[in-house]
């Protein structure tokens, strides 16, 4: 597919331009026999305008320069991969009451604002192992996401059609347009109630732990209203940004647009924890224009397609949006620090997010070599674990799943490891759901591989229900609380 657009003038070795990553190798491409569709669906996303603001984008690159230098927390969560028929009312709202209740319960933990980032409203692309798969005997795509081709296990379906690259951005436009509207309209507020029901929890020292945890919790909201510093703004509503993996270039080259970085606007000095973090005053000189990749707010690069001389890197150093980027056992120290000159030549603080994956099994070997080499080579990134994708497993009758107690053991790991090296987890990357699927094994609701499948709903990997992904919210909080204690302790 990479064939289809023109390679801009000028765009060869060192220069760069939104097409530039053409002339590189690529992984995950995407082959389409309809070259015809293929153009005119470019074409009318050429034309469409940008799904998300300059103004959005520079706030969230401070929010995370904030988180990088320790003064905050991003919580990144949604689905595996993301399907058209997710774009309702009630699947949306219900990720984002989930990550609202999580950071509650993180900020008051970790005592740092919590920087929310949605897998929603473009995550539909997921790179495969194998580009074809046998079912019941016949050979046939593999399913890649519904900007792609279709799940239906027929060759018809899972053939690429290039019409679902526009369909992607106007189900993604939907999903922004009422995420926005929602947000404006107080779903966020916290005057209105939140389930804190612990009924899931079978374990009664967990419970208890956790009835703890929320009574303190609703004493300070309480503690909020009565003191009546709970009418600002900012328990009103949040700032909720999305995000996907940067997967498909040629959709994200499409929306990519050279626009000016405008003026922060002034923060509210009286703004809460909830708010984002505080925001520079407008400086008198004149906004330059940067390219800035329109399709969300944040985006990364997966672990399958970051290779030092090919098209996903190459495409993502020129981009003025905050950017990740997924690392595993398979990743050097060297090639880290290489990747990190390369993305990121002006050692802009926070500008990327290094998203570890290792698996409960081999953090402990690999991340603080990476965490030592990012140290010694001046970088100041966003730390960020995702205990998911290094912990799937299958299970006797091949269905794929996850444990939650390896899934706790990652981060947990994750977290102890950045203390110990003098370094900060910045944050948690999770595929979780507002729904209450039964996906990944374990947690205080003791789901086991015989109730797999109750209610088994993903099309690919497994994610956490909204109980397990809010006990894992209570986990890190409790983490926090009891090593700030500690340093108290220390202290005295």
């Amino acid at each position: 597919m990479a064939a289809a657009m023109d390679v801009d003038a000028g765009a060869g070795a060192g220069a760069w331009s939104p097409s530039s990553w053409t002339s590189k190798p690529i992984k995950q491409d995407v082959v389409y026999d309809d070259a015809e569709g293929v153009k005119a669906a470019l074409e009318k996303l050429q034309k469409l305008p940008p799904l998300v603001t300059t103004q959005e984008v520079n706030n969230l690159k401070k929010s995370l320069k904030n988180v990088a230098l320790g003064k905050a927390f991003v919580l990144q969560g949604g689905d595996c991969a993301e399907l058209f028929d997710y774009c309702n009312q009630d699947m949306i709202e219900a990720k984002v009451k989930l990550l609202l209740q999580m950071s509650l319960v993180l900020i008051w933990g970790a005592n740092k604002p919590v920087v929310r980032i949605a897998r929603i409203a473009g995550q539909f692309a997921k790179p495969r192992s194998s580009p074809m798969e046998i079912i019941n005997g016949v050979e046939m795509p593999s399913f890649r996401g519904d900007n792609i081709n279709g799940f239906d296990a027929n060759p018809s379906s899972r053939r690429p059609d290039p019409s679902r690259l526009v369909s992607a951005y106007f189900h993604s436009a939907a999903t922004l347009n009422y995420l926005r509207a929602s947000l404006s309209s107080g779903l966020a507020d916290l005057h209105s109630p939140l389930d804190w029901g612990l009924g899931h929890v079978i374990t009664p020292s967990i419970r208890e732990k956790y009835t703890k945890i929320v009574n303190r919790v609703k004493d300070a909201l309480r503690f909020m209203h009565t003191v009546g510093i709970d009418t600002d703004r900012g328990v009103e509503t949040v700032d909720v940004y999305t995000s996907h993996e940067g997967l498909l270039l040629e959709y994200e080259q499409s929306l990519t647009r050279l626009l000016k970085n405008p003026f922060p606007r002034p923060s509210n000095p009286f703004s809460t924890p909830l708010s984002a973090p505080p925001l520079p005053q407008p400086t008198p000189s004149t906004p330059q224009k940067s390219y800035y990749a329109t399709s969300s707010h944040f985006l990364w690069i997966g672990d399958r397609t970051r290779q030092l001389n090919g098209a996903h890197i190459e495409f993502f150093r020129g981009l003025a949006n905050p950017i990740g980027i997924k690392i595993g056992p398979s990743m050097t120290p060297q090639e880290l620090t290489t990747l990190l000159d390369i993305v990121n030549p002006t050692h802009e603080i926070g500008k990327v997010t290094l998203i570890s994956r290792y698996g409960a099994s081999k953090i402990a070997t690999y991340l603080p070599a990476h965490i030592a080499a990012v140290q010694a080579s001046g970088h100041v990134p966003v730390w960020q674990c995702d205990p998911m994708h290094g912990n799937t497993q299958s299970t006797p009758a091949g269905i794929k799943t996850r444990h939650f107690g390896d899934i706790l053991s990652e981060l947990k790991q994750a977290l102890e490891i950045h203390r110990a090296c003098g370094s900060f987890l910045g944050g948690m990357h999770l595929e979780l759901t507002g729904e209450a699927v039964t996906e990944c094994v374990g947690g205080a609701g003791g789901l086991t591989e015989e109730g797999l499948g109750e209610r088994y709903t993903t099309f690919c990997d497994p994610r956490l229900n909204e109980k397990q992904a809010l006990e894992l919210a209570f986990l890190v909080a409790g983490f926090y609380r009891e090593l700030d204690e500690t340093l108290e302790g220390e202290a005295i």
